[in-house]
């Protein structure tokens, strides 16, 4: 049989990252290797994957020497190398020594809000979106929900992403997000469009609101609830009540933006079904869990929103790596490499505040996930500069860790259960009929979770995103 298998030995020890900043990579090795045969087959034809450790995702043991066999889009095959088929005809490529697991989903991001140094609406367009959707794919992150603040243009690219025409992580989203005239978000931190968010002042103006998104296609209804300290006007409780409502009735299902122990309460009786941030003013009590539990409510905690306040100021050798630092987009990089940005950063009152919310944050992650708390996976990344679309997903994973789970339990939520926050059965975890999404890596993440940025390569929809191409700087 091996005579009529096209074989590609393949070695791929780069990380083809597809930057903010511009596009940097380097080619795959292999003399055997062709453009064709490493991205994929055809949709009739079958490539296989041999010899890699392979996490499925669903939380089972590991299989050592695996077997995936990818038609088109999807997967038609897995298991051990001993009781699985290898198709006649079929392009093979190995991954002997290496690990592969499901490409991550992030079910709380943002796109276009960033461009460097620099936030607001004009950075939202099509050229850094796209610039953006390619940075997560080459990280691993094969699919991104953005949690509001998306324009005009959203809906076109997002069709375009489904579809698998244009390079990039899917995507999905939020249409514009609802707060409240003068409250969060607040317009100094996050200077977005009009036409970027909804402010409703009332109840029926929140019920308009949600109609107002139905009709751009949205995929959930966000709310910024909470008054960030004290600084900002809180979201009424009748407009929050409206909008839910609203939104349950068109079938869509409800975010909320929270911060406090007591916002998280109120948000899950009124029928959110998804807290986008982690408590962080106070350990979380019985009341919360078993409200969680009880309306079956999804807590992601996004812990790399606090840390990413200070630990480029902390400056721990893992930001200095390449994995992170050909993430940056130069104005950015320069910042990180000022010592007086740092020490400015590390005096400020914030940076304190921000490392006492990690802290709770952690503690309050580990309590809910043991009582059985559903557990989605989500950094805000993409709505600051300091939060690195690919970096923050990878470091919420090491974050995980630090709170107590596995690395296994980390993988876990950052695939199936991120997929099921999003309803999205067609992929998540690598099993016959999912789509082909999957990072290859040199080391074994169940040894030490940040082997999980040891990236070899990416697959997307069953092609190796990046593989064989080269990027230059812009």
């Amino acid at each position: 049989m091996r005579n009529r298998i096209t074989i590609l030995e393949k070695s791929l020890k780069c990380l083809t990252p597809l930057l903010l900043g511009g596009l940097l990579g380097c080619e795959a090795g292999g003399a055997a290797s062709t453009s064709t045969a490493v991205r994929g087959a055809t949709s009739s034809e079958s490539v296989v994957v041999l010899g890699a450790k392979l996490i499925d995702g669903t939380g089972g043991a590991p299989i050592e020497d695996s077997v995936l066999v990818l038609r088109g889009d999807r997967i038609v095959a897995v298991g051990a190398a001993t009781a699985t088929a290898i198709p006649t005809g079929a392009r093979v490529v190995r991954y002997s020594g290496k690990t592969i697991f499901p490409g991550l989903l992030s079910n709380h991001s943002h796109v276009g809000i960033v461009d460097g140094l620099v936030a607001g609406s004009a950075q939202y367009n099509r050229a850094n979106i796209l610039r953006q959707v390619q940075q997560y794919e080459a990280y691993g992150v094969t699919t991104v929900t953005a949690l509001g603040f998306n324009g005009a243009i959203f809906d076109g690219l997002r069709a375009e992403l489904h579809s698998g025409k244009t390079s990039g992580a899917d995507l999905f989203g939020v249409d514009r997000g609802i707060g409240v005239p003068g409250g969060a978000p607040s317009e100094a931190v996050v200077p977005v469009g009009a036409d970027q968010i909804l402010r409703p002042a009332t109840a029926e103006q929140a019920r308009e609101a949600v109609r107002a998104m139905v009709s751009r296609r949205t995929d959930l209804v966000k709310l910024w609830i909470d008054d960030f300290g004290g600084t900002l006007p809180k979201m009424p409780p009748e407009v929050s009540q409206a909008a839910i409502d609203e939104a349950h009735r068109h079938g869509l299902r409800v975010a909320a933006h929270i911060h406090d122990l007591g916002d998280a309460k109120a948000a899950v009786r009124a029928g959110v079904d998804i807290l986008a941030h982690g408590v962080r003013d106070q350990v979380v009590d019985g009341e919360l869990t078993n409200l969680l539990k009880e309306h079956a409510t999804w807590y992601v905690p996004t812990l790399q929103l606090d840390e990413s306040a200070f630990v480029y100021a902390d400056r721990p050798a893992w930001t200095t790596e390449p994995f992170v630092q050909r993430a940056l987009h130069p104005d950015v990089r320069a910042q990180f490499e000022d010592p007086a940005w740092r020490e400015r950063i590390l005096a400020a009152p914030a940076t304190q505040a921000a490392r006492a919310a990690l802290a709770m944050n952690l503690r309050n992650l580990k309590i809910l996930h043991d009582a059985g708390v559903a557990i989605g996976f989500g950094t805000d990344s993409g709505a600051t500069p300091l939060r690195i679309p690919g970096v923050a997903e990878h470091r919420e994973l090491v974050l995980m860790v630090e709170a107590g789970l596995t690395p296994l339990q980390a993988i876990g939520i950052a695939t199936r259960d991120a997929a099921a926050v999003l309803r999205l059965g067609d992929r998540g975890t690598l099993a016959p009929g999912k789509l082909a999404d999957f990072v290859v890596v040199d080391r074994d993440p169940l040894q030490a979770i940040a082997n999980t940025q040891s990236i070899a390569a990416v697959w997307h929809r069953g092609q190796c995103a990046g593989c064989n191409a080269t990027y230059l700087a812009r």
